[in-house]
């Protein structure tokens, strides 16, 4: 007897409301305890790429070039009305090829910006690191010490790493080890309500 292969299925669709709502995405991020970390870490980066999916009209990647040296150096992109800049100051190595994407959401709810290495880890010293947006209230953010390439999975850094406000993700002064892959900012957007 021939086996046959299972049929393809599809996850389940949001609906469309769903798929639109900046609390639907906030809920599905928000951390309730140690087991909720899962969530932050896993969950959210694959709702942003959806994110960035979904409105591929309204998203741009770029390529660029993290530099060790000590110096800071910065790398910004805007959309419309919104702009994320990544600031850093690294050590160690040579120049290393890095990726920005921002996006917003159809119904210009949520922007969206990831920075991260595509070949996975940094092998740079980062001493300092701040992604800023700037016309939207950031919602979720992650940071991350190695981002998923493979088999290799996101691995977040640990919350007293980082810290974030309305508008920044950046290193905590002292608690920081100095990695850095990856960050990821969800940031809702003005909008009027009717």
């Amino acid at each position: 007897m021939a086996a046959t292969a299972p049929p393809n299925r599809s996850p389940p669709a949001l609906t469309p409301s769903a798929r639109r709502s900046a609390g639907f995405l906030f809920k599905m991020a928000a951390p309730c305890g140690r087991s909720s970390r899962w969530l932050w870490a896993t969950v959210v980066p694959a709702a942003v790429l959806c994110l960035a999916v979904r409105a591929a009209e309204e998203a741009s990647t770029a390529d660029f070039d993290v530099r060790p040296g000590g110096e800071a150096h910065s790398f910004s992109r805007s959309l419309g009305d919104y702009t994320c800049t990544f600031t850093y100051s690294a050590q160690g190595g040579t120049n290393e090829q890095w990726q920005m994407n921002i996006g917003v959401s159809e119904d210009n709810l949520l922007f969206s910006c990831s920075v991260w290495r595509p070949q996975g880890k940094s092998y740079l010293f980062f001493t300092q690191f701040k992604s800023e947006v700037k016309g939207a209230k950031i919602e979720y953010a992650m940071a991350y010490s190695q981002a998923a390439v493979g088999a290799q999975s996101d691995i977040p850094l640990k919350q007293e790493e980082f810290e974030i406000t309305e508008t920044t993700v950046s290193h905590r002064e002292g608690k920081f080890r100095f990695e850095l892959s990856k960050l990821v900012i969800v940031a809702k957007t003005p909008h009027d309500e009717l």
